[in-house]
């Protein structure tokens, strides 16, 4: 992994040397191992490297033998192999052995479609100085991050927003329409940002600039449309399903094992990074070392788990223990590398994590994200299919009590009567046949947070719906797939780009210098998972049913049969002790502070701190609040008042 910059000015201005330093030097966490610059008249691309594959000949940005064109690259080609192989039978030389150098002929070969030919994870540029073009794009499920802005006649791209706001000309306000996408849907809406006039790419997306127009296409979707027909399913089908499965993914974690320097995994105690770590073991020759984040509340604590799976797989772990202590400690930093507010304090004890990766000696690791995503492992994939099943009964006494079976961890929701449930989970028929159905909670229960926005904010999105904008992102078969498909579409093209393989994948790991691998991510598995009906993902309320059917024999079997537990992180008592908050948190939430950022009102901040001070705040709303407020005031601070160049 890497960070990567640039510029192109379309006055035909020479490019600033200055400034494309200042931007790559403030991402030199994502690449400390190298840095590059390249200027060509009005254009300026800059790199700064993590160093994986061809430590001695991958410095970038890197050109073409006619030097006709540049690129700077973020990420990694998979099947780079495989493609150099093609290229050179089809009379291409290559001066080096990255993957960065295979983009290039590719382009070459096939120009802006090369994209669809690559297995991996990228955000890269290649300036085409023939066409006096600028080509960017960004991998299917934008695991790799890449944003752009234009000022005074300046398109400028770069890793992070934080390089952007290197330019003295690029606007430092908050998009409050991004601020409250975010306290509903935990992201924003892509290419939107939390900044206002700051993008991001889509996922599947590529990006030319020419002739001082900016023209972005999309050239991959993720089709569920196959999958929406119900039928039955024999033995037979189900057990090719579960074949093709094993193969791919075995597959996809060979080719993320390429790499010169070693490779480790993290290991949760979940079925995911269990099955990842046994294929290593059991598929490749490659020794493997285990890293997991272990937490003193027991609640959360998932270590002897761990340690059964370790035992079983013969691997060799070490762990990080957290405490409310380190979460609490590390969360501006956190937040500094997120550029978001964000509503959980999950990110945290990945940061962390991340250092004991780094300080082993590894730089890159294997992780089991995207599998609950694409095989229906989220609790919000039963949820909806029992709220689905009361609503064909919605007067039924006994199918609410599903509900509750399933959040034991909720100690609140298990006192509630069945009309209390009814609302809470939105079971009547407007919402049954609401096109986002599936999220309908959770989204509603995040949207109470924003009772705390200020009457300025209020004013200002009286007129907004953020779900009207998301509806206008779904693509045109959405409404004819099956229910449970279009909850895993909403979990997988947007929350997880928007948060999980962001706030707490890319830049948590990148924050120590650490690149994360997913093999669950590697589109032909993604695809397949399309393609296998729901009720194999799913079998009555067995979540992941066709995943543990193809692992079987991998992993104990304790953990393949344990219930799916959510990964969650201390919260409110990471920030609050003894009646008082720790200094950042009641400098940030002190009413003069509330009052100058304006997003807020004073008197409901204060009210909440309130609670979490005299130790009388619950539940997932109040956490949520307090995690909410906290980071978007520290993210004005970091990156609005103080910037901390």
């Amino acid at each position: 992994m890497c960070g990567i910059a640039g510029v192109l000015n379309f006055d035909d201005a020479g490019a600033d040397p200055d400034l494309l330093r200042r931007m790559i030097q403030t991402v030199r966490h994502r690449g400390p191992d190298d840095c590059g610059i390249h200027i060509d008249r009005n254009v300026g691309l800059a790199h700064a490297r993590l160093s994986i594959i061809d430590l001695a000949c991958g410095h970038q940005p890197m050109p073409n033998e006619d030097r006709s064109l540049w690129i700077t690259f973020n990420g990694e080609i998979f099947n780079y192999l495989e493609l150099r192989e093609d290229l050179i039978r089809k009379g291409h030389r290559f001066a080096t052995h990255s993957d960065t150098e295979v983009i290039l002929h590719h382009y070459e070969e096939k120009g802006e479609d090369c994209v669809k030919d690559f297995n991996g994870q990228w955000a890269f540029a290649i300036w085409d100085s023939k066409n006096q073009k600028l080509f960017l794009s960004r991998d299917r499920l934008a695991v790799r991050p890449l944003f752009y802005t234009t000022c005074n006649g300046v398109f400028l791209f770069a890793s992070e927003i934080k390089s952007l706001l290197r330019h003295p000309g690029v606007s430092r306000e908050v998009d409050r329409v991004g601020l409250d996408q975010v306290f509903t849907f935990w992201f924003t809406l892509p290419p939107r940002t939390i900044f206002r006039g700051i993008q991001e790419l889509p996922a599947g997306h590529s990006m030319t600039v020419q002739n001082g127009c900016i023209k972005s296409q999309r050239y991959w979707q993720l089709d569920y449309s196959p999958a929406s027909e119900i039928r039955k399913i024999g033995r037979r089908e189900e057990q090719e399903y579960s074949e093709q499965l094993l193969d791919l993914l075995v597959d996809a974690t060979r080719i993320r094992l390429r790499a010169d320097v070693p490779v480790g995994a993290y290991l949760s105690g979940g079925l995911d990074s269990g099955i990842i770590t046994a294929i290593v073991r059991r598929f490749t020759n490659t020794p493997l070392k285990a890293f997991s984040v272990t937490f003193d509340d027991p609640e959360f604590n998932e270590a002897p788990y761990q340690e059964e799976v370790s035992r079983f797989l013969g691997t060799e772990r070490h762990e990080i223990r957290c405490s409310y202590d380190d979460i609490g400690q590390v969360f501006p930093r956190v937040i500094w590398q997120t550029e978001k507010p964000i509503l959980r304090t999950a990110p945290s004890p990945f940061f962390i994590l991340s250092r004991l990766v780094r300080e082993q000696g590894y730089k890159v690791v294997l992780t089991g994200e995207g599998s609950d995503e694409i095989l229906g492992g989220y609790d919000i994939f039963k949820e909806t299919k029992i709220r689905r099943f009361w609503g064909v009964q919605p007067d039924s006494q006994v199918r609410p009590l599903l509900l509750k079976r399933l959040y034991p961890y909720l100690p609140i929701l298990q006192e509630q009567p069945p009309e209390y449930l009814k609302a809470f989970f939105h079971v009547n028929a407007e919402d049954l046949s609401n096109p986002f159905f599936s999220h309908l909670p959770r989204w509603m229960l995040t949207s109470r947070i924003k009772v705390l926005f200020s009457d300025d904010v209020k004013d200002e999105l009286r007129s907004e719906n953020c779900y009207t904008e998301l509806e206008a992102n779904l693509p045109e078969d959405y409404y004819r797939w099956d229910s449970f498909c279009r909850a895993q579409y909403l979990e997988a093209m947007f929350l997880l780009p928007g948060y999980i393989l962001s706030s707490q994948g890319d830049r948590m790991a990148m924050a120590h210098s650490v690149e994360g691998r997913f093999p669950f991510l590697d589109h032909r598995v993604v695809q397949l998972a399309a393609l296998i009906p729901p009720n194999l993902k799913m079998k009555v309320l067995n979540e992941k049913y066709i995943l543990k059917r193809c692992a079987e024999h991998l992993i104990p079997r304790s953990v393949e049969k344990r219930p799916k537990q959510p990964y969650r992180a201390p919260e409110g008592k990471s920030f609050f002790s003894n009646g008082r908050g720790r200094d950042y948190v009641e400098a940030a939430l002190a009413p003069a502070q509330i009052r100058k950022t304006g997003l807020f009102r004073p008197a409901a901040v204060q009210k909440l701190v309130d609670k979490f001070r005299r130790g009388l705040a619950i539940g997932i709303k109040d956490n949520m609040a307090l995690a909410g407020v906290l980071s978007t005031q520290l993210m004005v601070d970091q990156f609005i008042e103080h910037l901390m160049w």
